[in-house]
């Protein structure tokens, strides 16, 4: 059932299996999208869990569009008929929200009774195209039978956040490789397609920085990576370094745009909003290992650590020796910054957990709202069949084409609501 403090659930049933695998084994071992984030407040809350949820449709849709291979296995023609089809769906975000707030109601309970106080919860759901059942149709199906043909993976597992500000909590960073495909879409082959950079980690890296060409640096393989850079006037930098940043005139926010082939991380785009919010300059631009002197202060953002400040980064001083078997063969240059976090990152972390608290999806909300949504999906459903050629009453066409407001309707808009009615 679990393995110490993991689960793992498939369409909302628990894994029999005595030994859960971790969730690099999960993803390794289906194709499709899928989002992590974790629990806050001693289990109590989901940390930004409609952001996740919505990445997680949006990963899906661009998967459908730009490589279907990477959300089914072994697609063969239903699969690229099924993926055409999802892809003009005005649902898609609907079914999504639906399937995996399902799965999570009935995991979570089990979950919550084995927890430890004081220990959160990692959290991944995976999207899963299914082909067997896919074929099952003929390829003959529509939008009622969405749910039929994917699976809703979620692994939970125990998760002790690392304490922000402690130094020697600081993130360690190398730079070994090049950007990955489909990179705005999070995916579970990426698991599988990281893994040779792994033999140029060297021992002490926590987190490996993606490049293509050994100076601009795009993110991690599991980070989004982010710099606090002078912006080069000599007047300004002066003024910076006496008044300790005090100001944020004389600096800039960098990271990688997603046009570059960057994830767009749910912490990322939070950060960005702080950043207009407060004033904090940010640029969407590639961080360049040229301008390290520039560079005062480094963070990397995910969903588990949230941000963690950077020590270190390393590059190889050749870009070709990242083509090298081992990472001792490999001459690196580095980076180090002051110990403990800066400022500027100091303040983008008390913003995002105030942001936090803003937006909290208790757990217990699962539950009280599995019925609402449940009724809600029904009736999209149900409008759906309405909207449709030879739907629900005889009734045909969109509100584009007459719809209700036609003559041939004989369906008053009052019955045609009623189940909005009947759950209020």
């Amino acid at each position: 059932m679990s393995h110490g403090n993991r689960f793992l659930f498939t369409n909302g049933v628990v894994s029999s299996s005595p030994d859960t695998p971790p969730v690099t084994a999960l993803l390794e071992a289906h194709p499709g999208a899928y989002t992590t984030t974790r629990t806050h407040n001693n289990g109590s809350e989901l940390l930004f869990w409609g952001r996740h949820l919505t990445r997680l449709s949006n990963s899906a849709k661009i998967l459908l569009s730009a490589s279907p291979k990477l959300l089914f296995e072994n697609p063969g023609k239903y699969g690229v008929l099924f993926s055409k089809f999802l892809t003009r769906s005005v649902k898609w975000d609907s079914v999504i929200e639906v399937l995996v707030n399902d799965s999570m109601t009935k995991a979570m309970p089990i979950v919550l009774k084995e927890r430890k106080c004081g220990v959160e919860l990692a959290i991944t759901a995976l999207v899963s195209g299914n082909l067997e059942n896919l074929s099952d149709f003929g390829g003959e199906f529509d939008e009622e039978r969405i749910c039929e043909v994917l699976d809703v993976y979620l692994h939970v597992a125990g998760y002790v956040p690392p304490l922000f500000g402690v130094q020697g909590n600081g993130a360690r960073l190398a730079v070994v490789g090049p950007g990955r495909d489909v990179a705005n879409a999070k995916y579970s082959d990426w698991v599988r397609l990281r893994k040779p950079l792994e033999k140029l980690r060297p021992p002490s890296i926590t987190e490996l920085l993606l490049s293509n060409d050994g100076d601009q640096i795009l993110e991690g393989c599991l980070t989004n990576f982010f710099v606090i850079c002078l912006k080069g006037n000599d007047e300004d930098n002066n003024f910076a370094e006496q008044k300790g940043l005090q100001t944020f005139r004389s600096v800039e926010i960098q990271t990688a745009p997603v046009g570059d082939g960057v994830l767009p991380g749910v912490i990322r785009q939070i950060i960005t909003q702080i950043c207009l919010k407060i004033g904090i300059p940010i640029r969407e631009v590639a961080p360049s290992w040229s301008h390290r002197e520039l560079w005062v202060e480094a963070f990397v953002t995910n969903s588990l650590r949230v941000i963690q400040h950077v020590d270190t980064i390393q590059v190889p001083n050749s870009w070709e020796s990242v083509e090298s078997k081992t990472w001792q063969e490999i001459t690196w240059v580095e980076k180090r910054f002051k110990d403990g976090p800066g400022r500027i990152t100091s303040i983008i972390q008390r913003e995002i957990m105030e942001r936090a608290e803003i937006e909290k999806f208790p757990v217990a909300s699962l539950n009280s709202t599995r019925r609402v949504r449940f009724f809600i999906w029904l009736f999209i459903l149900w409008k759906g069949m309405a909207e449709s050629p030879g739907g629900i009453g005889g009734v045909s066409g969109s509100h584009e084409s007459g719809g209700d407001q036609s003559p041939q309707s004989n369906v008053r808009d009052q019955d045609r609501f009623l189940p909005i009615a009947n759950i209020a």
